[in-house]
């Protein structure tokens, strides 16, 4: 699977049913659980003894950066999601919680399960945000709880994703001149292909 890597005697340990985008980096100490997917150019970088743990289920969306120190794992659950360039460092992340886009997690943080934590949002170190909150601000703050029915959309949203993931992996295809890019001489560009209705 491309976007893998060793790193010494480290090796990614990535289950049955993952996705690893091509150009994405998962690389050492790192546990990708049933289901889990990696997505365009988020980098895991397992580098030291503390492994980096991605949940059943768990999206890591694009250009997203997870780290762990050493003495400070890095674990998410399962059905998690974690928007496009969040930053997680060192922190736990609950069952069924949504990172929300840029959003960023520091060392000995832990969100609880069914959490939103708002885009661009800011959990410094050694906080501890408690389940079904929805945290806004930087520093965060937890403004209210979520109601079951929002809660149930976070499983969807997850859950989409696991979807989408199996679509990425059976549709998508590198074009370029030696398998179908540039123009066929009609006048029709070859990369013009059938878009996704996901």
């Amino acid at each position: 699977m491309k976007g893998l890597y060793s790193l010494g005697a480290w090796v990614p340990r990535v289950a049955n049913g993952c996705w690893v985008a091509p150009n994405a980096a998962v690389v050492g100490n790192v546990v990708m659980e049933e289901g889990s997917s990696v997505w365009f150019g988020a980098t895991v970088r397992g580098d030291n003894v503390e492994p980096i743990t991605i949940g059943r289920k768990t999206n890591v969306q694009d250009g997203a950066v997870l780290h762990a120190d050493a003495g400070v794992p890095l674990t998410i659950g399962e059905g998690v999601t974690i928007g496009h360039q969040a930053m997680l460092h060192g922190c736990s992340i609950g069952d069924n919680t949504l990172i929300g886009i840029g959003a960023t997690v520091l060392n000995h943080s832990s969100i609880g399960k069914n959490c939103v934590v708002g885009a661009h949002c800011l959990i410094p170190e050694n906080k501890s945000i408690p389940e079904n909150s929805l945290v806004v601000g930087a520093p965060g703050k937890v403004v209210r709880q979520l109601s079951d029915e929002q809660i149930k959309g976070l499983k969807a949203g997850a859950q989409h994703y696991v979807e989408n993931s199996s679509f990425f992996k059976e549709a998508l295809k590198l074009i370029d001149d030696d398998n179908g890019g540039g123009d066929d001489g009609g006048g029709r560009d070859k990369g013009d292909v059938p878009r996704s209705k996901i």
